[in-house]
């Protein structure tokens, strides 16, 4: 446990204050970034303790209880991330409790090191310093928790029996990994003032509004609203959670047509485009986007375009109108994987025993087939990668230059960065460190478990270099630009074709080569926070390293123990229809594994491939940015053109599947609502109100869901009736093709 104070001069904040006073006296502060001027403090109080034992061991605890939740929910069908939010809010009234019953006592535990269980009054450092402890939480657990994934897939799917030691190094080393290439690049993607991570002033304004007296006379209080929407949400959720699972979705179009296949394809919320259906559960609305009322008006407006054109104009013209694919040979929406006449396929009958292709039973088993969105939905993956890069140089290419041209010469600083010159830095040989330990230990991996994860050393190294090149600019990118553009395709594109017939080896890769990637600027990002906050560099290194390490174990530990004990998790196949385990995004983890790898890109994308089409998809992305500048520079006076994002527009139509159109819909009128109308004419509310309730609805479904799981549904007390079947739609996922049998569907 690390001393109580940070390790910095003792200056008091009038002196800091003054002293940044005295210099803005003489020159004009620079400030890039007008949001930030206005969010963020440009005062410090390096006297405040930062490392205590309450920040520990809240810190420690919301990093497990995090850990725990994300990962338990990422195997359910409708998945919830719990935000780091939850901690920053329950964190204030825990601090402040143990601040008053805690003795002002020194506890020795070396002769010349100790720490005082009550240093003084909970401050603002503690509470940040306990929140990135948290975002390890979920940043390692969230999201689609992309190692926990490939371990699932694994043992879930292909059957492997992987020792836990093997699967603890996966885990750790990529998420070390990731923390060693942040720590290479703060000096480009923390230091400077203009990579500002617009994500950041959100928690920042949250920070300052929880550590700012409510008047009461203004009605509630933050914390009085946030444990009463915390009751309501915990008590709600035994409706959608276990009595009444239909209110998740409601795909009334399919009650009113119980006999027609395309009414029931357009209805469906779990199987088909979800055309009126709606949701009245928290679950459903932020299973996989996370919650819209965090997420900016803008950038719903953007996403919302891409989804309405895919969804309600693409994907029907595709199916009902060309027979794209021979579309109508299967469901319109599904993640699950074909053959040529409509059935499942079978990956285990093009397997070897060492996990590789059959190439000879594939020849006779038959090609393999996907449904038209998921088809549709990994060629606009296609065009989001190009579109993004193609955008960036367009409308940010001068300003990455110039800003990297800052980075590496330091011209200019900030008041953030002068204030943070007074506290001790971490040295770059630190993170060499880990960054070599991590190389080291899964290079040794792909000696030691050679048959299980199938890459090479060569491959580890590629991996490695494909991590290298690729964080820095997109760093720029998400620092700049709040956008994170993805190349998962593309790192599986890549190794697919280096080592076909490996699926195993083709997950590990993109963990190494993109996963990594994730973390690190998952890791940049509470760095610039601690930045903003003026935390000492110390100390962030000390938190992030330590709720890394915790957290990659209790996330295996978590995964692995729900992997033994629930019977049957993620076989759809031969679970109960209404059981929750069906794991969506594992499921599109390994569909990918047997796209990328087992089958191979060589397969479906090359020449002959039945999927060869959609890598145009790479030019259509890169060229449609190009009008779009051309107009914001022909026409500068019209400020609504550079707002056009064709990349955000495209992510209308990203996470589909696992995520069902009628998940995305629900975000989309829920940020709306929030975001735009909440915002525009309630903004006083919405800026006391808004990021609390987020929180608490989180909360309140995530403990409530864990409740009913260890209560009830573990015991297999399970209720039978009309309001527990999921989805009263039995025909959406029946093709229409004539002649093309499948069970429970009628034949044309």
């Amino acid at each position: 446990m690390a001393s109580n104070k940070s390790s910095v001069p003792q200056e008091s904040a009038p002196e800091v204050a003054a002293a940044a006073g005295e210099e803005e006296g003489e020159e004009k502060e620079y400030r890039p970034v007008e949001e930030v001027a206005l969010v963020v403090p440009e005062t410090d109080d390096p006297s405040l303790p930062v490392m205590t034992f309450r920040a520990w061991f809240i810190g420690l605890a919301s990093c497990t209880i995090l850990i725990f939740l994300n990962t338990f929910f990422t195997y359910r069908t409708q998945p919830l991330t719990i935000s780091a939010i939850l901690a920053q809010i329950t964190a204030l009234p825990v601090g402040r409790f143990m601040a008053s019953v805690l003795p002002n006592r020194e506890i020795r535990v070396f002769r010349n090191w100790g720490f005082n269980l009550n240093p003084g009054p909970f401050n603002i450092k503690e509470h940040v310093i306990i929140t990135i402890f948290a975002n390890c939480g979920v940043s390692i657990g969230g999201g689609d928790a992309y190692s926990i994934g490939a371990i699932t897939v694994m043992k879930a799917y292909y059957k492997q029996s992987l020792s836990f030691l093997c699967g603890l190094i996966i885990v750790l080393t990529t998420q070390i990994l990731g923390y060693g290439w942040a720590g290479m690049l703060r000096r480009y993607l923390v230091d400077p003032a203009e990579m500002w991570w617009p994500s950041n002033l959100a928690q920042v304004s949250l920070f300052r509004a929880l550590h700012e007296k409510d008047s009461r006379s203004k009605g509630l209080t933050r914390m009085q609203f946030f444990v009463l929407f915390f009751v309501a949400s915990f008590a709600y959720y035994t409706l959608p959670g276990y009595l009444l699972p239909i209110l998740t979705f409601f795909s009334w179009i399919c009650w009113s047509w119980p006999r027609s296949i395309t009414a029931q394809q357009i209805g469906s919320a779990y199987h088909g485009l979800g055309v009126g259906a709606f949701t009245l559960d928290w679950a459903g609305i932020s299973a996989y986007h996370g919650s819209p009322l965090v997420t900016p008006w803008f950038s719903i407006l953007n996403t919302a375009v891409g989804f309405i054109m895919f969804i309600y104009i693409i994907v029907p013209l595709c199916y009902w109108k060309f027979n794209t694919f021979d579309a109508r040979k299967f469901p319109i929406f599904s993640n699950q994987l074909f053959t040529t006449r409509g059935q499942k396929y079978d990956t285990t009958k093009i397997l070897t025993p060492n996990y590789d292709l059959n190439v000879a039973a594939y020849e006779s088993y038959g090609k393999l087939y996907l449904s038209p969105l998921f088809a549709l939905s990994i060629g606009s993956g296609f065009a989001r990668f190009s579109a993004t890069i193609v955008h960036v140089l367009l409308f940010h290419g001068s300003d990455i230059w110039r800003q990297s041209k800052s980075a590496m010469n330091s011209a200019k600083v900030d008041i953030h960065a002068k204030l943070m010159k007074k506290y001790k830095q971490v040295p770059h040989w630190w993170f060499l460190i880990l960054l070599a330990a991590s190389v080291i230990l899964s290079l040794m991996m792909s000696f030691v478990w050679k048959e299980e994860v199938q890459l090479p050393w060569w491959g580890m190294i590629f991996a490695f270099g494909l991590a290298c090149l690729v964080t820095l600019p997109i760093g720029v990118i998400q620092a700049t630009t709040n956008q994170q553009p993805g190349y998962d395709i593309i790192a599986q594109f890549i190794i697919g074709y280096v080592l076909p017939g490996k699926p195993i080896a083709n997950l590990l890769f993109k963990i190494y080569g993109r996963i990594s990637t994730i973390h690190a600027l998952s890791f940049l990002a509470d760095l610039k926070l601690g930045h903003y906050m003026k935390i000492p560099p110390r100390c962030m290194y000390t938190a992030q390293l330590v709720g890394t390490v915790v957290s990659g174990v209790v996330n295996l530990a978590v995964a692995w123990w729900m992997l033994g004990s629930i019977e049957n998790i993620c076989d759809v196949d031969a679970l109960h229809p209404e059981s929750p385990w069906t794991c969506p995004k594992y499921r599109v983890t390994f569909d990918a594994s047997v796209i990328w790898g087992l089958v191979g890109p060589g397969r479906l994308f090359g020449h002959g491939g039945l999927y060869r089409n959609l890598v145009w998809l790479f030019l259509v992305g890169a060229a449609l940015p190009v009008p779009v500048w051309a107009l914001s520079k022909i026409f500068p006076e019209k400020k609504w053109i550079p707002l056009i994002n064709i990349p955000v527009i495209s992510y209308g139509f990203a996470g589909m599947p696992p995520a069902t159109p009628t998940n995305i819909a629900s975000w989309l009128i829920t940020g709306t609502i929030f975001n735009y109308f909440v915002f525009r004419y309630r903004k006083g509310w919405w800026q006391k109100y808004n990021y609390v309730l987020s929180a608490a609805l989180d909360a309140g479904t995530a403990f409530m869901g864990v409740l009913l799981f260890f209560a009830l549904q573990n015991a297999n007390h399970n209720l039978r009736w009309w309001g527990t079947e999921l989805d009263h739609c039995p025909l959406a996922s029946c093709p229409t093709e004539p002649g093309i049998s499948v069970k429970g569907c009628p034949v044309f």
